[in-house]
This record gives C-alpha cells, structure tokens and sequence, in this order.
C-alpha cells in the first residue's frame, strides 16, 4: 500500500471533478468532530487542518493514495448530521454523495454517541451506494465505559464495520482492505432503495436507537467525571465569563511579552537588508526616482509590516488553535449563544467573531457556516468590530506609550494586556449593539436555532497545532497583507515626494483633513494614515511617524519612547491616544476583509454597509469621548 501526496480543492457547491483519473472515487463522510478529516489525513499522507466545531469545512479536499496498483481518489467532504436539511454544508454533502464521480462512501462515526451518528449513516445506506463504516474514537469511548459489538453493528446494517482511533492511527489497515474491496463493487448497489433519503427524519432516528441497543453498552460509573468537572467551570454561570476573560488576557500577555524581542530583531535586519539593497541599486547605477520608489517606497512598507506584523502571529495563531484542539472554543460560541440570541442574531456569529480575532476576512469567510442569510449578513457586517491581529501592535503601542510606560517589563506587559483585554471588550459589546440595530431594522427577522456540538477535551497534537497555524494561517494571513502593501508604499511615496508648492501632497491632504479630524479627538496626519493604510492597518503608525518627521519614506522608529517624544512633540494627549485607539477598533476594514465581504454577499451595497457601519460608530464615539474629555478638562 502506498501514499502519494497529489491533491486538489474542490469549493463548496461543486462536486468533485475527475480532472486526474482513478480507479475508484471514495467520499469521506461523517458529523462534525467525528475525526473524519483525520481519517482522510491519515489515508491519504496530507496534513488537512481539523476543525473541533461543526461547519468549520467550508471546502473539500481530494487526496489520492494507491492500493495494490489501484488509484483511489478520497474527498473529505463537510461533516453533516443530516441529508434533510438545507445548510450549506448539508447541502454540499448532499451534492457529492449522489455524484456519479463517487463510487463509494466512508461513513466515520463516533463511538462516543453512535445513536446520533447513526442517523446520518442510516440516509446514507439508503443512497444505496458501497458504504464501509468506521466508528472512529474507540478509546474515548472506553473511558466513558461504552463498549461496542462492531460485528453485531455490521450485520445490522449490512455493510462493513471497522473500529479505529485515527488519531493513533489504529484500525487504518482494516480500513483500507475495505476500502480496497469497495472497487469490487463500485457498479453495484448495497440495496435497492432510493438515490436520496426518506425526508422522515424520525424514521432513522428511531432506527438508529433500535440498533444501538443491540450493539452500545454503557456503565455509568466509568462516565468520564474529568469532562464534566471542566464543563462545570468553562461554561457555568459563575464562573464562565471571568475564565474567559482570564483566557483572554493571557493570551494577549503572551504575545506582548513575547512578541517585542523578535519584532525589534526582525526589523533592525530587515531595514539592514534595505540599506543593503539600496546600496547595490546605486552601485548598478538604477534611476533614482525608480531606486527610491521600490527601496523607500515598497521594501519599507513591506519591511514595516512583516517585523510588526510575523511575531505576534507567530505566537497568537498557535495559541488560538491551542485551545481549539483543546475543545474549549465551542465552549466560548456556547457561553456567547444567550446574548447572540439576545440581540436576534444567531449563537453561530460568536464562532466567526473568535474567527475575526486572527483576520476578518477569515471570519467573515466563516460566516458561511450560519445557515440563515439574515443572520449570516449580520455577522458579516459585524466581524470588524472586533479587532484583528493586523490592529493589535497599534493598540498595543499607545497603551505602551501613554499608559503603561516601559515595555521591556513583565508586569508592565501584563498591564497592556489587561487594557488590551478592555478595548476588546468594547469590541464585543459593540457587536451585540449593532447586531442587535441591524436585526431590528436593515436585516429585520426571527433568529433560529441552531444545534452546537461541545466535543470531548483531547490533548492538543502540538507538531501538527505548530504546521498548521505557520502555514494555514499565519503564512497566509501575512501573505495576503504584503500583497495588499505593495500598492499602498507605492501611493504613499508618490504623495511624500511629490511637491506642490513647498509642502508635499501628503501634507496638504493632512492639512485639509485636520478641521474634521479635530472634531474626533484626532489630526490631520492620524486620519489621513489610517486612509493611506486601507490595505494593511499594521502601517498607521509608520505613516504617522513619517508625516510628523517631514520624512519621504516610512521611518524606522520603534522604541515606545521616542515614539511617545515625537508624538507627544506634535500635540498628542491621553485623550488624542484613547481617540486613535477607538478609531483603530471601529473604522473600515482592510481591503482584503472589504474583498471578502463582496465575493460573500454578491453585492456592492452590502461592502459599502461593511465600511460605513463601523466608521460612523467609530466617528461618533470618537466625538464623544473628545467632547467628555473637554468638558472634564
């Protein structure tokens, strides 16, 4: 049996395409948090990224391995409860299991709560095409006490049963002989019933309880008591919130404290390497204006993002997907769910919040999972209130700077981090209050219910948590903000160098924004840096530290004290720092989230919605607070 490493994606909606040829097309199919994706991982080589809470799989992925010189294609396709209804990821499911590219099915369930996993293996059989099961999770279920007789199972059902822990990848060499036998049959039907499922869902419900009293045996004693000990005090009514809050802040203190000695590395060599470069363009002889616009203007802008941007991915992402794979992010949508539902919108959009945390575009992609379109616009126009990895190092700066002082302390750190922790705060209270306007006018409607799984806690699988949020996210996340910089170093050298009069255009925009802006807390050069900054809000800082040296190109300037200085140099106050770190949590979003916000509604009049919601919100509190602060002052 051999393993090759050839894939291809298959988008949501589609079904899978025979672009490259095999013997026999198998789907791998199953409810989320079965493990499904890691059976398709650990089948075909790949390193698929699985998810712990349902619709996290918003696409398919194709693997191919062979088997005694058979080719055989698997698609890991969005885990379901059910063919019934009409979600997204049902409806996708659906979709490829009726395809005629699929020649046979592995249905993965969990041996933890077969009766529910049953149900939807139950309308698969009835498809009537070769199915092999897998009941996956068999040492979570010995601890629990549950014991199953797999072969009882498969006489019930007709069809092959395996047991496995995919995980450890037990049980695989079973499976694959009887995914090798699938080809056997791949023309045949496992029964003569229908193409698609009986639409009485209590049908296989009562089915599936029927079998697994025939097969499941529980002692109630050995109930895995620890699950239940920590459920008591991730989600209890007491003590939920301040854990969360707890986890938070922690979170934000790790990448404080260990983010400021990689950035500061990184930027010194990589504005060492710009001097570099610059010195070889010369030495070439290349036109100055060309040799200033790609080292002052892009490689600065570039060099600026990357050192502010890399480490405190590198250490937010992994930490993220920690508590994933720990289990304890369904526990924060199911914590979130009462004061979602509260505000008529759907417990799901606190998933896609969590989502927005390391990019907006990601959450406003993971809105898919909200079946309603309603509620899915809502969450979507709402995701930019909570801040990105992209807005944190400004925050994180002016809390340094104005009111907490040296950076290179540990309890000073700890201090960003709890203020951090407060501005998130008014992050998330915003997005119950718009969420709320929204669903009470815009996008009127009753909220539906929705069933949100809490999976077992699994000891996180730290190699493959590292892999993944370097490459899934962090590499992919920076990726697309350095692209999205190239034009941005580009416009913000042409309004630096070009003149008119004696003053450069950049300070003549900042000039004429300088009335309105003053009204918000702000000045002219704060607001025109958070313009310029459209397609990565990690370069606000910069540009303000290059309009008030008078400077050219973006200046390298990163200790917190000679920012404070030159800052506080050119009128900045306690009010000005609260202002701009208001302003950086509610203004437009970033042209990749404004993208993404047009592929996933269609339309222009709802990315115009996205940009404009936040920045009233964001102008209006800024006025406010400017107001309070001269009336108290």
């Amino acid at each position: 049996m051999g393993l090759t490493k050839n894939s291809t994606g298959v988008k949501a909606g589609k079904k899978p395409s025979k672009a490259k040829e095999a013997d026999l097309r198998i789907a791998i199919a199953g409810n989320p948090n079965v493990g499904k994706s890691t059976v398709f991982n650990a089948l075909t080589g790949m390193d698929q990224h699985t998810g712990n809470w349902s619709g996290k799989t918003v696409e398919c992925a194709e693997g191919y391995l062979s088997l005694s010189g058979k080719r055989i294609a698997c698609v890991d396709i969005p885990g379901t409860y059910s063919l019934l209804t009409h979600s997204p990821e049902e409806e996708v499911a659906r979709e490829i299991i009726i395809s005629d590219t699929i020649d046979g099915i592995v249905v993965v369930c969990d041996a933890t709560c077969l009766e529910r996993n049953l149900t939807l293996a139950l309308q698969i059989l009835e498809m009537g095409k070769p199915t092999v099961i897998c009941v996956n999770l068999l040492d979570e279920a010995r601890r629990k006490g549950i014991r199953i007789d797999l072969e009882t199972l498969s006489i019930a059902l007709g069809v092959p049963v395996v047991g496995a822990i995919a995980r450890k990848k037990h049980g695989l060499d079973p499976l694959l002989r009887e995914i090798e036998r699938l080809s056997e049959c791949k023309d045949k039907k496992n029964r003569s019933l229908s193409d698609k499922p009986s639409q009485d869902a209590s049908v296989y419900v009562n089915l599936a309880e029927q079998i697994c009293s025939q097969v499941c045996q529980s002692d109630p004693e050995a109930t895995d008591r620890t699950d239940r000990i920590l459920d008591r005090l991730f989600t209890g009514k007491k003590t939920a919130y301040p854990i969360m809050l707890a986890c938070l802040a922690f979170i934000f203190w790790l990448t404080v404290a260990g983010a400021n000695y990689p950035s500061k590395l990184l930027s010194d060599g990589l504005f060492f390497l710009g001097d570099k470069l610059d010195q070889l363009l010369t030495h070439l002889n290349c036109n100055s204006i060309l040799q200033s616009l790609l080292i002052d203007g892009i490689y600065r802008t570039l060099a600026w993002i990357v050192s502010v941007m890399l480490p405190p991915m590198a250490i937010f992402f992994p930490l993220f997907t920690i508590l994933e794979d720990l289990g304890y992010l369904p526990r924060v949508a199911f914590n979130l769910d009462k004061p979602f539902h509260k505000c008529k919108s759907c417990g799901k959009q606190a998933l896609t919040m969590c989502m927005g945390f390391g990019c907006n575009a990601a959450g406003v992609v993971g809105c898919r999972i909200i079946d309603s379109p309603r509620e899915r616009m809502i969450a979507m126009l709402t995701n930019s209130f909570v801040p990105c990895n992209g807005r944190f190092p400004l925050m994180l700066t002016l809390i340094t700077a104005f009111f907490v002082g040296s950076a290179t302390s540990l309890s000073a750190s700890f201090v960003s981090a709890l203020l951090l922790t407060a501005v998130v705060l008014i992050g998330i209270a915003m997005t119950l209050l718009i969420s709320r306007i929204l669903s009470a006018t815009l996008l009127k409607g009753i909220p539906s219910s929705f069933t949100l799984e809490l999976p077992p806690y699994r000891p996180p699988q730290i190699g493959k948590i590292i892999v993944r949020s370097i490459f899934d996210r962090t590499i992919f996340v920076l990726g697309r903000a350095v692209i999205s910089a190239i034009p941005a170093g580009i416009i913000i050298w042409c309004l630096a160098n070009v003149k008119a009069g004696e003053l450069s255009l950049l300070a003549h925009v900042s000039d004429f924004l300088d009335p309105f802006a003053s009204l918000m807390g702000l000045d002219g050069v704060i607001l025109l840096a958070f313009i310029l900054a459209l397609p990565a809000n990690e370069i606000v800082i910069p540009i303000i530290v290059m309009c008030y040296l008078s400077a050219s190109s973006l200046t390298e300037l990163t200790e917190v004290t000679e920012l404070q200085r030159l800052f506080t140099a050119n009128g900045w106050t306690v009010k000005t720092a609260v202002c701009t770190i208001l302003f950086s949590l509610m203004h437009w979003p970033c042209a990749t989230t404004l993208l993404t916000v047009k592929k996933e509604s269609g339309s222009i009049k709802w990315v115009l919605a996205a940009a404009l919601i936040p920045t009233v919100c964001g102008t209006l509190i800024c006025m406010a607070v400017n107001l309070l602060f001269e009336y108290l002052l």
